[in-house]
């Protein structure tokens, strides 16, 4: 039975590392991208009513969530109030400084960037990439009008539909649903954090 339940085990995982490449697969070919991704990192920039900013890296390996490598930013413009896209600036600017100097924790750059958000955040990370001459894929992934992943859009203002494939919506909605999961859960610790401060 123990061996019976061990070659089924086997049978389920090597089923889902093929479903998940097959997504990296599909996603390399609508995007076009040179590479199989099988590293991603996704950016999200979080607050309350303007306030209590904060960033978010979040990161996938061969189409698994790896912890490990997540990122926390405290966000030093927005006390000169709400701009997004400055805070999407600073934190991948911190963040490819980090690669730039040598930083192992914020080593190997990901085959492609994701950030949450349109045309404008992505043009700010190829902004940063080109700034330090690096050459990456940046995509944003877009939401419609109520709150659903509906496309991926490059630095170019192409938009490409994900709906189309059931693996690759499913794939992207994962990745921006964990992207935004980390931001919030960070900036509500901040806000715990503030709040203690205040009582003491």
């Amino acid at each position: 039975l123990a061996e019976k339940n061990a070659y089924e085990e086997i049978e389920r995982r090597e089923k889902q590392s093929e479903r998940r490449h097959k997504s990296l697969e599909l996603l390399q070919s609508v995007t076009g991208m040179a590479a199989l991704p099988l590293r991603l990192e996704a950016y999200d920039i979080s607050n309350f009513a303007g306030q209590d900013t904060v960033g978010s890296m979040i990161v996938f390996v061969e189409g698994q969530p790896k912890k490990s490598d997540y990122r926390k930013f405290r966000i030093a413009c927005a006390a000169n109030g709400q701009d997004d896209y400055a805070s999407m600036r600073e934190m991948l600017t911190r963040r490819v400084q980090r690669y730039a100097d040598g930083d192992e924790k914020f080593a190997p750059l990901p085959n492609a960037f994701m950030i949450d958000g349109g045309l404008g955040h992505v043009r700010i990370c190829k902004e940063v990439l080109d700034s330090f001459g690096l050459s990456v894929p940046c995509f944003g992934m877009v939401k419609d009008d109520h709150h659903r992943t509906r496309a991926i859009v490059d630095s170019d203002g192409r938009e490409i539909a994900i709906n189309m494939n059931r693996g690759t919506f499913t794939f992207i909605t994962a990745i921006q649903d964990e992207t935004h999961r980390f931001a919030n859960a960070y900036r509500k610790q901040q806000m715990k954090k503030k709040s203690y401060a205040s009582a003491l």
